[in-house]
C-alpha cells in the first residue's frame, strides 16, 4: 500500500505545539453572534409576546326561544291557508283548514310566534303527523335577534363567555357592508344531536348540516345593538346593510379567542 508523501511527512514531523490555535474564523464568530441574538429575541418574545387565535363555526340568526314544527293532527285536504309566512300568530289561532271524512277541522298554532315557513298549500293532501309549518317562538315584535353557532365539541372549551364574534351573514355582502358584531352570551354544556337541533330550529336540513362532522356544542351569541344603523345592530362598517335582518338566516361566526404567550404552548 502506498501512502501520500504529505501524510508520511506529517507523521515523521513533531507536533507544532508552539503555534497558537485558531478556534473560529471571524465569519464563524459573526454567525454565532447573530444566532445568539436571534435566540435571545425569540426567548423574550415567547415570554412577553402574545398571539391571538380565532375559531370559525357555522350557525343561524334566530330568536332565543327557537322554533317548533307544526304538524297536522288529521288526514285530509287543505282547503284554506289562514296564516302568512313572516307574520305573527297567537297561540291557538287556526293556521290551516283541512277537509276530512268527518268534516272540516283546523290546524292551530301550539304557541305564539312568527310563521317562518308554510309547507302545506291549498289543495295539499296532508296525513296525520305530517309537517305543515314552522313557527318561530317570538314573544313580541321587539324581540332581539341572536346568533346560534354550532362549534365542534373538541373546540368548545376554548370559547369563553364574553368573547367577541364577527358574523358573516348570508344575505349581506360582507365585502360591501362588513361583518355583524356580537359577543358570546352562553355556551351549551353538552353536544347537540341532530334531533335536538331539529327540535330547536324546526329544520331537519339545517340540523343535518350542523351535525355532518359530529354532534356540535351550541353557542349563543348576543348581537351588539346600534341605533345608527338600519338593521339596528353594529357592523364592522359605519352603517351596515340598508335593510333589516331576518331570522332563520344562515350565518358563520369567527370567535376571537384569548391571546396566549407562545411559551404557554410549551408548558404542560
Amino acid at each position: 500500500m502506498q501512502f501520500r508523501q504529505q501524510a508520511l511527512s506529517k507523521l515523521q514531523s513533531p507536533e507544532e505545539l508552539d503555534l497558537p490555535v485558531r478556534y473560529a474564523r471571524p465569519q464563524g464568530l459573526l454567525v454565532l453572534a447573530v444566532t445568539l441574538v436571534v435566540m435571545a429575541a425569540a426567548g423574550i418574545w415567547a415570554v412577553t409576546g402574545s398571539v391571538a387565535s380565532t375559531l370559525r363555526a357555522p350557525g343561524i340568526l334566530t330568536h332565543g326561544q327557537g322554533s317548533y314544527v307544526l304538524q297536522s293532527p288529521v288526514t285530509g285536504q287543505v282547503t284554506r291557508v289562514l296564516a302568512e309566512e313572516g307574520k305573527p300568530v297567537a297561540a291557538g289561532v287556526p293556521v290551516l283548514k283541512v277537509r276530512t271524512e268527518q268534516g272540516d277541522t283546523y290546524v292551530r298554532a301550539i304557541a305564539a310566534g312568527r310563521v317562518s315557513s308554510l309547507v302545506a298549500r291549498i289543495g295539499t293532501v296532508v296525513t296525520t303527523g305530517a309537517d305543515v309549518a314552522t313557527v318561530e317562538r317570538v314573544a313580541g315584535t321587539g324581540d332581539p335577534l341572536l346568533a346560534m353557532l354550532y362549534v365542534p365539541a373538541d373546540s368548545a372549551a376554548t370559547v369563553p363567555v364574553g368573547a367577541s364574534v364577527d358574523l358573516t351573514v348570508q344575505s349581506v355582502a360582507s365585502e360591501q357592508y362588513g361583518t355583524l358584531r356580537g359577543r358570546v352570551k352562553a355556551i351549551g354544556r353538552a353536544a347537540q344531536t341532530r334531533q335536538k337541533i331539529t327540535g330547536f330550529l324546526g329544520d331537519k336540513e339545517l340540523a343535518g348540516q350542523f351535525t355532518k362532522d359530529g354532534p356540535p356544542v351550541a353557542v349563543l351569541v348576543r348581537l351588539e345593538k346600534s341605533p345608527g344603523t338600519t338593521s339596528g345592530y353594529a357592523w364592522s362598517t359605519a352603517g351596515g346593510p340598508p335593510f333589516a335582518l331576518d331570522s332563520m338566516t344562515p350565518a358563520a361566526g369567527t370567535f376571537h379567542l384569548a391571546e396566549q404567550h407562545p411559551i404557554d404552548w410549551l408548558l404542560p
